[in-house]
């Protein structure tokens, strides 16, 4: 397993009126991030903060490249950005979650305290499959075939890729003490977006990149069902 210290870019906030933050995506133009009460949608290049969406946000965040996914309590509501309007709601796996992604076709949803990651059906919440881990789960990304997902356990929290087959850990980037990811995305290119929990800040961190990676994009993504 590799590990290194993460790289900090660039820190956003905090926002007037916003507490915490939990989950957070990337639409290929505008980060947007959980606020408990709104969804926000921050121009990373000024940092400025550009709309705001009144929906319970209290968790993950995805993107499908059409319409927003954001976890709140024990459901997934699905939203379209243009209007703001919430077009279908499922339920999240027993127990919530914290962590959101799209990848494939699917929703997939990390699980704080039960230390797991779910695929899940985007129409229905099925759990499609499972995937164990030894830490605490925040945030979840898929980029360029890669799993993320964000750790937060005490005062220790990290960024680490792992198998998507087996669950076990490929590489970590430590974040520094005291700083927690509280939500995942990348830009499909060099940065993750990290939600900072009560800190009320977004961070841009530094993704290491493999002359392997495959072909980059906005939307993340990951491995088909049933493969």
């Amino acid at each position: 397993m590799k590990r290194s210290a993460a790289e900090i870019i660039r820190e956003y906030g905090p926002f007037p009126g916003v507490d915490q933050v939990g989950g957070v995506t990337f639409d290929g133009h505008r980060v947007w991030f959980a606020a408990g009460d709104a969804l926000k949608a921050l121009d990373p290049e000024t940092g400025a903060t550009l709309r705001s969406i009144e929906v319970p946000a209290h968790a993950g965040t995805a993107f499908d490249g059409r319409h927003l996914f954001q976890l709140a309590d024990e459901r997934i509501q699905k939203i379209d950005p243009a209007t703001g309007r919430v077009l279908a709601t499922i339920p999240a796996p027993s127990g919530g979650g914290s962590g959101l992604a799209w990848a494939e076709g699917t929703l997939w949803v990390g699980q704080y305290r039960n230390r797991k990651i779910h695929q899940l059906d985007p129409d229905t919440g099925a759990i499609l499959r499972t995937i164990e881990s030894n830490r605490f789960v925040t945030g979840v990304s898929w980029v360029d075939g890669e799993l993320w997902h964000g750790t937060w356990e005490g005062e220790e929290s990290d960024v680490r890729r792992i198998d998507p087959r087996s669950g076990d850990v490929l590489e970590r980037l430590e974040m520094p003490p005291g700083v927690g990811v509280s939500g995942l995305e990348s830009d499909g290119g060099d940065r993750f977006f990290c939600g900072g929990g009560k800190s009320g800040k977004v961070r841009a961190i530094r993704r290491p990149r493999r002359d392997s990676a495959l072909g980059n994009g906005s939307v993340a993504r990951g491995i088909r069902t049933g493969e």
